[in-house]
């Protein structure tokens, strides 16, 4: 996020019978509050799961037939993130369809150690669709916490409904991860997606606002060693509520930037110079190890995680990766450069084919950065037809934020020319990265009148943001710069700048609607949070409707 630094500087088995969606939602409202609070698949007499798993259970991508499951175990007391101490160790698992583990239907080991920083992932196959499921894990006569999940449902199922927690960017530092607890509580949820900036790369005081430093990061200095990512990594996943949501749904991830470095492109960042900080590809790899070490995410050829996920006939996941292939980032007439690129050329075609291929009702596209176009001055440049070529103007208009799709705008036209050429609606666009609130409908300089899709973009977890950089209450300078963005953005319908908070997606046949939270107190370990929007979309149009209530 260019601006953001810039402010900075100015200042196995299958179940043995069907279980239905509704059952699904009915068994987590129940196990999610004993699953936080570790009371389910309670560990024997002896030992300390506190101890032994001290870094919580997860899981991630969910399939028909199976799930992706995740912990770290610490074997000694030296066997710390990042330490490279520690031997050898087996740890089992155990997934069963009851939280008392009286019916395991699948079990297994798998060694870990310092190679993998004790990290243990796990892709169980074989399960039943639409499912529920608790796990864990066991070392010696511990066990983990439990945790619960759910597969998805079968590709060709009517699926009544998806409910999905949406969060982005959550900066240690900057508060504690009430947008975590909150969600985990609601016992209701599918899934979560997380749009990126799940760490954060800087050192301690690197990248405060208004409130400072509210808890260190450890370590103290800014990530750049295969050691730094993994003890970050660590440190996040410590966190109380962050354990609590990880334990309470599976997860579907992305990363953006952070989890590398401020502005990161394929060949570089904003925030890495090599001559104090040495060769990015190297920093990079550590990065990227780190991430699969720690996250509950599957890879494909190359280690690549853009993927396709699919909920029966009501929704298909399209997750994004919108560091690892783009072009520098530019600025002027060069976001217009055809040769230039985020999304890389063998990406765009996988998003572009999958996305009018698919059957399902609602192609939903996890994307870490905003897609719609941010105009700023009177008018947007296109509209000046003749005089954009002869002073030199971007033809999609000036590009605030060049970091985002408004930087590589022939990418964006070339989807969106692919979406029209072949009559692809439904499609919604999820979106984090600039720590604020947005309804959006996406549309290019020609197809101004006919928006291609919508967009959601939920806002910080816990970074920083307008109010926060500008050092003022909330509610001051945001609603004025709110109403002159959509003056001159008549495709933004909403926009709040200065809160964090989070998004609860809900999707059915008849619309695919966003209804946004915003915390009352990221510095509070306790806040509450409040409804402050909703918006939504209905089959066949990309127009944005407001929701009046929750």
């Amino acid at each position: 996020m260019a601006w953001a630094r810039q402010a900075l500087r100015g200042k196995l088995i299958g179940m043995p019978e069907h279980v239905t969606r509704r059952v699904v939602l009915q068994a987590a409202s129940v196990a999610t509050a004993a699953t936080t609070a570790g009371l389910v698949g309670a560990a024997p007499a002896t030992g300390a799961p506190a101890t032994t798993f001290q870094h919580g259970v997860a899981s991630g991508d969910p399939l028909p037939d199976g799930i992706l499951l995740w912990t770290r175990v610490t074997p000694t007391p030296d066997a710390a993130p990042g330490s490279g101490a520690g031997p050898e160790v087996t740890v089992r698992w155990q997934v069963a369809s009851d939280p008392a583990f009286a019916a395991v239907v699948a079990a297994g080991s798998v060694e870990t150690g310092p190679a993998r920083d004790h990290t243990v992932k796990v892709d169980v196959r074989g399960l039943g669709p639409a499912t529920p499921y608790w796990y864990r894990f066991g070392l010696g006569d511990v066990w983990s916490a439990t945790g619960r999940t759910a597969t998805a449902s079968a590709p060709d199922t009517e699926l009544a409904s998806l409910r999905a927690g949406i969060v982005s960017c959550a900066d240690w530092e900057a508060g504690y991860f009430g947008s975590y607890r909150l969600l985990a509580a609601r016992g209701d949820l599918d899934l979560v997606i997380h749009l990126g900036d799940y760490i954060y790369e800087y050192g301690t005081g690197g990248f405060p606002g208004s409130d400072g430093v509210v808890r260190q990061h450890q370590p103290a200095n800014e990530t750049l060693t295969l050691a730094d990512y993994r003890i970050r990594h660590g440190l996040y996943k410590t966190d109380p509520d962050l354990q609590a949501l990880h334990a309470a749904v599976p997860w579907v991830v992305t990363w953006d930037d952070h989890e590398i470095a401020n502005d990161a492109w394929s060949g570089g960042a904003e925030n890495h110079d090599p001559a104090t900080e040495g060769d990015y590809a190297t920093r990079r790899a550590n990065a990227h190890k780190a991430y699969f070490e720690w996250m509950p995410v599957r890879t494909g050829d190359n280690n690549t995680i853009y993927r396709r996920l699919r909920f029966g006939r009501l929704a298909e996941l399209s997750m994004l990766d919108l560091r690892t292939y783009r072009s520098q980032q530019a600025s002027g007439t060069a976001v217009d450069d055809p040769a230039r690129t985020i999304t890389g050329d063998a990406q765009m075609e996988w998003l572009k084919q999958g996305l009018t291929s698919s059957t399902a009702r609602w192609k939903l596209v996890g994307n870490s950065v905003m897609i719609s176009r941010l105009d700023v001055g009177a008018l947007p440049a296109w509209l000046l037809g003749p005089l954009a070529q002869l002073i030199g103007v971007p033809q999609n208009g000036f590009a605030l934020n060049a970091d985002q799709w408004d930087g590589y705008n022939a990418d964006r036209d070339e989807l969106v020319a692919h979406l029209r050429a072949h009559n692809t609606r439904d499609v919604v666009f999820l979106t984090g990265d600039i720590h604020t609130s947005w309804a959006n409908e996406l549309v290019t300089r020609t197809t101004v009148g006919d928006p291609a899709a919508a967009e959601f973009v939920v806002p910080s977890v816990t970074s920083d943001n307008l109010n926060d950089f500008i050092g003022l209450p909330a509610g001051i300078v945001s609603p004025v710069a709110a109403g002159l963005i959509r003056g001159t953005n008549p495709h933004v319908k909403w926009t709040e700048l200065d809160n964090h908070g989070y998004g609860v997606l809900h999707v059915t046949a008849a619309r695919a609607r966003m209804d946004w939270y915003h915390l009352r107190d990221r510095t509070s370990p306790t806040t509450t949070a409040r409804w402050v929007a909703g918006w939504s979309v209905v089959p066949g149009s990309s127009r944005l409707r407001k929701e009046s209530a929750p």
